[in-house]
């Protein structure tokens, strides 16, 4: 195991943790974006199985968040506002009339300090942030750190803390768009995927919830069962509508959070485990042709985003996962990608 360390123009270190199965996780200091991730396929094949841009400075701007750390609140924010404790707090609009990923200065423009450290059988990143009170438009001093970690099982883990001296909305995730079919041979169409979920949070067509659960059954988002996700994007019922012909929804788990991910033609497998009560999964609907990746052009449904995290909608609504961090106390969430091959 090892960790190998790069400049990237001139201003950011890439590092490469490497683990004794051949597979690797490349990082970036600037966004903490996950830049590749390789893994074998069935055949013994190495391949990279997210997105990333050919060339580095393309992350500058990053309009896609491939890869980033996502926060102070992942999601979208009706109306760039919240109340908290009697008092609104207004942030950026930067989606439409409402507020994005944290804004367009969020944790994916932050270079965060990074301390690399090796165990016996894992290497990993420490990633660590403060942002000041009123940054972004959020209260509080919140001390933020992320910690990823490979280990030799093929298992990536990315452990979330967050500390604030004020009460203030946290919902950390990663936005990595995941293709296992491996240096982006083909899109995500035929990945079928399985997970615990009855109901998703309807959006209406600016993508901001209503406030309403949707009951799954009998719909192309009811996954219990397992199915690809073609069949969502070719389904014209209306919340695919609303999501250009795809999903890009947040699914509430029924009991722990378990997704399995598998792309026959490879015989890759991935499943995410997480603490996290949801989370969104956004099949790149919007992603624009003709941008230059590693391996290739980009495309719609070239990739597919699991960001595990709680749901900004209980800013507005009752009854959702809550995304609010009490002042002296601790946000501690969990997800884990593991890879194998059937």
């Amino acid at each position: 195991m090892n960790i190998e360390i790069k400049d990237r123009l001139g201003k950011w270190k890439e590092f490469k943790l490497v683990n004794e199965q051949g597979m690797s996780v490349s990082v970036l200091d600037f966004g903490g974006i996950i830049t590749e991730v390789i893994v074998p396929d069935r055949k013994g094949n190495k391949e990279n199985v997210v997105l990333g841009y050919k060339n580095y400075a393309g992350y500058e701007e990053n309009p896609n968040f491939f890869g980033a750390l996502i926060g102070p609140v992942a999601g979208r924010i009706q109306d760039a506002s919240f109340e908290l404790n009697d008092q609104t707090y207004s942030l950026e609009s930067n989606d439409g009339d409402n507020h994005l990923h944290g804004g367009s200065n969020g944790f994916h423009r932050v270079t965060w300090d990074v301390e690399p450290f090796e165990t016996g059988d894992s290497v990993g990143l420490k990633l660590t942030h403060r942002s000041s009170d009123g940054d972004r438009g959020y209260p509080g001093n919140v001390d933020v750190a992320v910690t990823y970690t490979l280990n030799n099982d093929n298992d990536f883990i990315i452990d979330y803390w967050a500390s604030s001296d004020q009460t203030t909305p946290i919902a950390l995730t990663n936005h990595s768009y995941f293709n296992l079919s491996g240096d982006l041979k083909n899109t995500v169409s035929g990945h079928h995927v399985t997970m615990d979920s009855s109901s998703i949070v309807g959006l209406d067509s600016e993508l901001i919830p209503t406030g309403k659960l949707v009951d799954v059954s009998g719909t192309t988002f009811d996954f219990r069962d397992g199915r690809h996700l073609s069949e969502g994007f070719e389904d014209d019922s209306e919340q695919h509508k609303i999501a250009d012909n795809g999903y890009d929804h947040y699914f509430m788990f029924d009991n722990e959070g378990h997704v399995v991910v598998k792309d026959e033609d490879s015989g890759r497998v991935m499943k995410v485990t997480t603490d996290q009560p949801g989370m969104v999964m956004y099949t790149a609907n919007g992603l624009a042709e003709g941008l230059e990746l590693k391996e290739g052009s980009s495309r719609k449904y070239l990739g597919v985003c699991f960001e595990t995290q709680g749901s900004p909608a209980s800013l507005h609504h009752e009854g959702f996962p809550n995304v609010i961090l009490e002042a002296g106390t601790e946000y501690n969430k969990r997800t884990k990608f593991s890879f194998a091959v059937e």
